[in-house]
Formats: structure tokens, C-alpha cells, sequence
């Protein structure tokens, strides 16, 4: 190996390892950053889910809920469970954190708030990478808001106007979009229903 590509072999080893530091280095400033604006967003989408809460508690994901899901027909996972609690501390309703992986721009992520009457309060996306101008209209609230105060324990979509309490307008131009979000909140209310049935059966 002559000097030369010796010299320029050095060069780019050193230049590597510059820029692996300086990387590692960005990444130590801006994870607790990026980490905080997450935990911020969600705090605020479980109050965009329930606004009566004075409380998040996590809860614990029983084992083996994924396959139960998915067992049900539903691509989706229960990231997260927080029971919600009122001035006295008693648990008025839950909020799930819900990622569905059918999205036609990939996973979604949205939080949804349950009642202890199984009443779901509405969705807050947390992520989602919809095509612009189709999917991504799932955000807005002609859509979301379909969704809202409803005690449905399934929901289904149509293209035909929705006649019915559990009926979805689909959004024009994405159907595999409204099929995900659908598909998720039925995951979502699958296991709050079980959930809420086995405290009850506790209780009584």
C-alpha cells in the first residue's frame, strides 16, 4: 500500500470516528428532550381523552393480551393502560395508549379514554404518517369526533354515510386509513370491555 492511500485511509478512519462521536454526542443532548416533549404529548392527550380526570395511575398489561388481540381478528397492541381517578381517588375510567400497524403509511399511535361504563370519550393521535390530504384527514375532527361519547362495544365503517351510533364515515381516498384507526379502537374497546367485566366480577 502506497503513502498516499495509507495518508487517505487514515483520513477517513479519523473522519469516522469524528463524526461517530459527534453524533453520539447529539444524541445525549437531545434524548431527554425528545423524551419530555413524548411524555408531554401523551399527559396531554390523556386529558384530551378524559377531561374529568384529576389522576393517571399506569396500570399493568396482562401478559398475553397481544395474542388475545390479535386472536380477535385485530392487528393492534396495547402499549399502555392508565387507570384515571377522580378528587376521592376512585377510578372513573381508562386510557389506552394504542398502536395499530395496518396504516397504509405505517403504525398508528393514539390514545383513547373509556368510562367505567364503557363509554369511549374520543381518540387523540399520537403518531401517524398518513398521506397528506387522504389519510391524514383521520386527524381532523369530522373524523375523530365520530367516535365520541359513544357506548358501541365494535365499530364498522361504511362508504355509504353512517345510518348508525357504531357506524364510521369512512375518509374518502383511504379506506385502508379509516379500516387501522377503526380496527385499532375496536382492539382498544375489546380490552377495556374484558378488563372493566373482570373488575367487576371482582367486586361483586
Amino acid at each position: 500500500m502506497s503513502r498516499e492511500s495509507i495518508k487517505n485511509t487514515l483520513s477517513l478512519t479519523l473522519i469516522t470516528v469524528i463524526a461517530g462521536v459527534l453524533l453520539g454526542l447529539v444524541y445525549e443532548v437531545t434524548r431527554e428532550p425528545i423524551a419530555k416533549e413524548k411524555q408531554r404529548a401523551k399527559e396531554e392527550a390523556y386529558k384530551t381523552v378524559f377531561a374529568d380526570a384529576v389522576s393517571f395511575e399506569e396500570s399493568i398489561v396482562p401478559d398475553g393480551t397481544s395474542d388475545d388481540i390479535k386472536a380477535q381478528g385485530y392487528d393492534a397492541d396495547i402499549d399502555e393502560v392508565m387507570s384515571v381517578k377522580d378528587t376521592n381517588g376512585n377510578i372513573i375510567g381508562y386510557v389506552l395508549t394504542v398502536t395499530d400497524h395496518e396504516g397504509y403509511g405505517g403504525d398508528i399511535q393514539f390514545a383513547m379514554g373509556v368510562k367505567l361504563d364503557g363509554t369511549l370519550n374520543g381518540i387523540s393521535f399520537l403518531s401517524i404518517g398518513e398521506t397528506a390530504g387522504l389519510g391524514m384527514k383521520a386527524t381532523e375532527d369530522k373524523f375523530k369526533d365520530q367516535f365520541k361519547d359513544k357506548r358501541i362495544s365494535r365499530f364498522i365503517y361504511t362508504k355509504n354515510g353512517a345510518m348508525k351510533d357504531d357506524e364510521i364515515d369512512a375518509i374518502s381516498g383511504a379506506t385502508i386509513t379509516t379500516n387501522a384507526v377503526t380496527g385499532g379502537v375496536n382492539a382498544g374497546l375489546y380490552f377495556i370491555n374484558t378488563l372493566i367485566n373482570e373488575v367487576n366480577k371482582e367486586v361483586g
